[in-house]
């Protein structure tokens, strides 16, 4: 079963993906980063996932995306969310091994589940900043090493996606060979795919019309998302579609009519957008319509 993490920001954000799901009738993870969470602030960010959960019927889970240490961990267990990230893909093996177990161990303790990183993915993405030379693809057997010496619940590989709008300079290729492998040697482990936005045309070329520069954008075409869920991955993260769809939709809005200035009349045909840009996801991607 495949599951969408949305990375949310702001209210905007969150009532676009919920409603995208409950019209779908699909569970959805809604994932804030450590930035994001800077930005919005947890307190308010749980209090909009409670009124999402009040107007919808269906399963919403609240989850760190990228945690960067322990402190960030603990303090998103101590205020309700449903899971966390510890990313420390950053350090050497053994490093990473120590410091996922100390956040699976105070996790489950409240009840909480994680998701742990291995392997080094390219590009950038908040405070995730990654040079090429300096990605690296998942070792499948240190993959098995490493969930039974941390105990975490879901694994974050690597197998050539990247973060941010410039995922692939040719044809866009992942390694399944190494996701197959990962699978073969754990096969209980749910398995993670970060930077997996597909970068959609459409939205990128919306942006540029209207003042954007983001040439030769380029991401994970659906139909490789579609056999990464096939051949195993149960969890795929959206963020940069979201983003696009959001200044794509902003951007026509202040171009089209320089004279607007109420955020009323720009936010709203973003949400509408970014709700679109979800359902499309759920519906056509992930196959998790109908599932709530």
């Amino acid at each position: 079963m495949l599951f969408g993490a949305f990375n949310v920001n702001n209210m905007e954000i969150i009532q676009a993906i919920v409603d995208a799901a409950g019209e779908e009738h699909s569970p959805v993870i809604l994932q804030a980063s450590s930035s994001a969470i800077k930005y919005a602030r947890v307190g308010y960010l749980k209090k909009m996932v409670e009124a999402a959960l009040e107007e919808h019927d269906i399963l919403i889970a609240l989850h760190l995306d990228h945690g960067p240490d322990f402190e960030t961990c603990k303090m998103c267990v101590d205020n309700g969310f449903s899971s966390v990230m510890i990313d420390a893909s950053k350090y050497d093996f053994e490093e990473n091994v120590a410091l996922t177990k100390q956040v699976v161990d105070y996790a489950h303790s409240k009840g909480v589940v994680v998701e742990a990183e291995l392997g080094t993915l390219a590009g950038v993405e908040d405070e995730v900043n990654v040079a090429e030379d300096d990605a690296r693809y998942t070792n499948p057997r240190q993959a098995k090493e490493f969930v039974e010496r941390t105990g975490c619940d879901s694994l974050a590989i690597a197998i050539g996606t990247s973060h941010g709008a410039y995922k692939f300079k040719g044809e866009a290729k992942l390694r399944f060979d190494i996701l197959e492998k990962v699978k073969e040697l754990i096969p209980n482990t749910p398995i993670v795919l970060h930077g997996a936005s597909t970068v959609i045309p459409e939205l990128v070329e919306l942006c540029n019309q209207y003042g954007g520069n983001i040439p030769g954008a380029k991401g994970v075409p659906d139909e490789i998302l579609r056999e990464a869920s096939l051949r195993g991955v149960s969890k795929i993260n959206v963020d940069t579609d979201l983003r696009l769809a959001m200044t794509g939709a902003i951007r026509k809005v202040l171009t089209e009519d320089p004279s607007v200035f109420d955020p009323r009349k720009y936010m709203t045909p973003a949400r509408d957008l970014i709700k679109k840009t979800v359902q499309h996801k759920i519906r056509d991607v992930f196959g998790s319509s109908n599932m709530a």
